[in-house]
């Protein structure tokens, strides 16, 4: 009978708390990510950075693919004419080859680079965005924010609001 008090008890008390939670109005906004970090203009200098650093790899890519193929063609060249001998040959291949790794480690490691300094220089003006954005929800009351920019919203309430003209106007933008 104890137990059954307490159970009782405890259903009642979870009942109430439930019902307190019911009685609270959710507020919807959203917002298109996309939208807002190309208006800050920091994206705008992060992006030029970026591109300029991409250009660099390039041309280096671009200069080691020149003297890799001009050997290759001087290869070709000197083993078609029958110039080579076996260990000239087999030198020549290897020293392609080398270049040949050479390259596509390059090609990786400029990858690799340019994802590191994406996420250096973007990290910034995501996070400002972002505490722009929970600094508007919190000021207005919303219970959600969701991100249309991202695609996976299906379905706008008419009394979602979006917050993209407030978030704008917090960080300063027009």
């Amino acid at each position: 009978m104890k137990k059954y008090r307490i159970l009782v008890a405890s259903l009642l008390i979870g009942l109430s708390s439930l019902s307190g939670i019911a009685q609270k109005p959710v507020k919807l906004g959203h917002i298109s990510s996309q939208e807002l970090l190309s208006a800050m203009p920091q994206s705008d200098s992060a992006q030029v950075k970026l591109e300029r650093l991409a250009k660099e790899h390039e041309a280096v890519l671009d200069e080691m693919t020149v003297e890799f193929n001009k050997k290759y063609e001087a290869y070709k060249v000197a083993l078609e004419g029958g110039k080579l001998s076996d260990l000239a040959r087999a030198t020549k291949e290897g020293e392609l080859e080398d270049m040949q790794n050479r390259i596509q480690t390059f090609q990786q490691t400029a990858e690799q680079d340019l994802q590191k300094k994406r996420v250096e220089l973007f990290s910034p003006v995501q996070e400002a965005a972002l505490n722009a954005v929970n600094k508007v929800a919190a000021e207005h009351g919303f219970t959600y924010i969701f991100d249309s920019g991202m695609g996976t919203i299906v379905y706008t309430a008419p009394d979602s609001e979006d917050i993209l003209p407030l978030v704008k106007a917090e960080l300063g933008l027009k």
